[in-house]
């Protein structure tokens, strides 16, 4: 008898273990906090928005029992925009988007445990937007999580079905959860085909889906359409005919999506069509765009991610192309900037367009998909490059003058403002292809709405909404401290695996996945190859960018110009960025440059072996299946973290004639087979 009731007694637990670790696929993303705790909430009314803000707390309340919450509209002048005021029994906002940001912000601090208080919070972007590169066959540029969730497969990719809709409800409202309130629908080199009257018609089925939760539509579009759709024989923006082609096809948007946000333009970048085609300018072709949709609230952004075929340094282009243009843009005109001058690098400086605009609002560009950082095979929380760049100092207008500063209104007063990150959505189960990868989308958003929150903050709120029960426990206090401890030092660790010290863009061809310091091709323009970048020869290795170089540390202000321009003071992340560098400089470490590029490849490698030992321990702690599934992505990432490190130091070994040192991990690849490996599309 006694055993029967031990082992009824374990079946217990068992199914308890069970019930509480149950499986789970990452489709609920952050957003699993549903309660059965009862609360009354009283609303200004009835509207979409704040029915749905209802809907939100009852579904998602774990605050005291049986309590009275009133939704109220308020004219405090401490509330801007869309800003919400919480207090532990009323969300008050001037906006009815207001209250629904108010309510996923005191859902979010139930669910963690925060405690109670009165607070304003004021998103820092006017303008949150996520930027799909979707194509419009339902392919992803540079997309690691499946197919487009907009786009693609029945009937040219214009059907609608009833699982489309719900797809569309649930992104929307991830999105609203964390206050992003836009999303660009397709990819920036757009097709055409987008302002033709059958997909703009899908267009407008998206954006009754998205709208209730406050995220405006905008399209990228193409610089050619008139001629490529509209039958028109140029696109020259001073053509009379094609500023009315652009008119008339703003004005049949609005008709079918009255709240429609605008236009992204990506031209004369990449091959794609612009204003230069006719001899005139990106101030031409924006204004042109941004005459059309004035009358109906609409906005531009125009890329700066410019760059021709020329012996001009790559990462100075944009800088010289934009700058003489500053202030003759529409005040509805905003210049779309990469966080840094080349292209979404592991590390870069920050684009000095930032300090360089003084007339034009510009607005920081990320890069959530992981297109250079391992797509969705390698674990790498974003948010500390996004938070590096935002707290970076231009010195625009003195100490102080941060990119955060010129960006959000803080050192200027401009209409709007901006920030856009590109997303990494796809129709997998969970949406970005890595369960760590949500956390990058979910960051997005947080420093969207506050550009001074901390990236170990964001970790944390992530972690535990993810993965942990609003109840926590010591063994989920132990699992958030560990996952917190990995996210917060995997950014550094893949920047030492690939590319430390400064060096840039030495991926293999066409994938951006593995290394390939050796790519070099006579037949393709030389700022598309490796060699371009890292210059290694036999005194050194680095592109020089000082003053003696090409002189890109002046495009920034001083004092960092100059303190960029010295060996001696240039803060050694960027050290190869700006100088060729001789093999036996000594770092602040005491090291040689060949001994500490050496040291920090394998202390890459080394890092993520340990993310793998922690992760391991923590086995149990939460669903078998999202375990395994990032115990899995780690041991592909240690592998090629071994062949980032194996690839770079067997290369770069043949300039410097040094000896890898001896208190290091040894190569375990040889060179010609990883460059066999890595040039492989399978590899990726």
């Amino acid at each position: 008898m006694a055993y029967i009731k031990r082992m009824i007694i374990v079946a217990l637990l068992m199914l308890t273990q069970a019930t509480l670790l149950k499986a789970e696929d990452g489709q609920a993303l952050w957003l699993r906090g549903n309660s059965n705790i009862k609360v009354t909430v009283s609303g200004p009314g009835h509207s979409p928005v704040v029915d749905l803000a209802i809907a939100e707390l009852k579904r998602g309340w774990h605050g005291k029992p049986d309590m009275v919450l009133n939704l109220r509209i308020s004219d405090n002048p401490a509330i801007k925009g869309d800003g919400f005021q919480l207090e532990e029994s009323a969300i008050s906002a001037r906006t009815e988007l207001g209250l629904l940001y108010g309510a996923y912000e005191l859902l979010r601090s139930q669910y963690l445990g925060s405690p109670a208080r009165r607070f304003v919070s004021n998103p820092s972007y006017s303008r949150r937007i996520l930027n799909h590169w979707d194509n419009l066959d339902g392919s992803i540029e540079r997309g690691y999580a499946g197919r487009s969730i907009f786009w693609g497969e029945k009937e040219n990719g214009l059907s609608i079905t009833e699982q489309d809709k719900e797809k569309w409800t649930a992104y929307a409202r991830a999105n609203a959860s964390i206050g992003i309130n836009g999303s660009v629908l397709n990819n920036v080199n757009a097709s055409a085909k987008i302002l033709s009257k059958p997909y703009l018609e899908k267009v407008r089925a998206i954006a009754e889906r998205l709208r209730p939760y406050g995220i405006k539509t905008y399209l990228s579009v193409n610089f050619s359409s008139p001629v490529l759709i509209g039958k028109l024989k140029k696109a020259d923006p001073l053509d009379p005919q094609v500023q009315q082609w652009w008119k008339d096809k703003v004005k049949e948007i609005y008709a079918l999506i009255p709240d429609f946000g605008g236009f992204l333009v990506k031209a004369n970048s990449e091959g794609q069509p612009g204003p230069q085609d006719y001899g005139r300018t990106h101030v031409d072709g924006a204004n042109m765009m941004a005459d059309a949709l004035e009358p109906f609230g609409g906005i531009v952004m125009w890329r700066a991610f410019v760059y021709n075929p020329s012996p001009e340094d790559r990462t100075k282009q944009a800088y010289k192309e934009f700058l003489p243009l500053d202030g003759a843009f529409r005040k509805n005109v905003i210049l779309q900037v990469k966080n840094g001058p080349l292209d979404f690098q592991p590390r870069e400086p920050f684009s000095p367009l930032f300090g360089g605009m003084t007339k034009t609002p510009v607005m920081p560009e990320f890069q959530i998909t992981q297109e250079y950082l391992g797509g969705s095979k390698q674990l790498v929380f974003l948010s500390t490059l996004w938070e590096e760049c935002l707290n970076n100092d231009t010195f625009k207008n003195g100490k102080g003058s941060t990119v955060a500063a010129c960006t959000d209104g803080s050192l200027s007063k401009t209409d709007f403002t901006a920030i856009a990150g590109v997303a990494n959505i796809g129709n997998d189960v969970n949406w970005t292809g890595h369960t760590f990868a949500q956390a990058n989308w979910y960051a997005f958003g947080r420093l969207a709405w506050n550009n001074k929150l901390e990236s170990k903050v964001i970790a944390a709120e992530w972690i535990k909404q993810t993965f942990l029960d609003s109840k926590e426990k010591k063994t989920d206090a132990k699992f958030a401290k560990t996952v917190q401890g990995i996210m917060m030092e995997s950014r550094e660790a893949a920047v030492d695996y690939m590319m430390p010290l400064g060096l840039h863009h030495i991926f293999a061809e066409g994938h951006h996945y593995g290394p390939a310091p050796w790519f070099s091709n006579d037949k393709i323009r030389a700022d598309w190859t490796s060699v371009y970048y890292h210059k290694a020869d036999e005194q050194g290795i680095g592109f020089d960018r000082t003053r003696n170089g090409s002189d890109a540390v002046d495009q920034y202000h001083e004092p960092l110009s100059s303190k960029l321009n010295s060996l001696s003071t240039c803060p050694e992340i960027y050290l190869l960025w700006f100088h060729h560098v001789p093999w036996s400089y000594r770092l602040k470490s005491g090291n040689d440059l060949w001994t500490e590029l050496c040291l920090r490849y394998d202390r890459g490698v080394n890092k993520v072996r340990s993310f793998q030992k922690d992760w391991d321990r923590m086995d149990g702690a939460i669903d078998k299946e999202r375990f395994q599934e990032v115990q899995s992505k780690l041991r592909t990432q240690s592998r090629d973290a071994q062949i980032w490190k194996d690839a770079c130091l067997l290369y770069f070994q043949q300039f410097s004639k040094r000896e890898i040192p001896f208190d290091i991990e040894r190569p375990v690849h040889d060179l010609q087979s990883l460059k066999e490996l890595t040039k492989s599309r399978d590899y990726n």
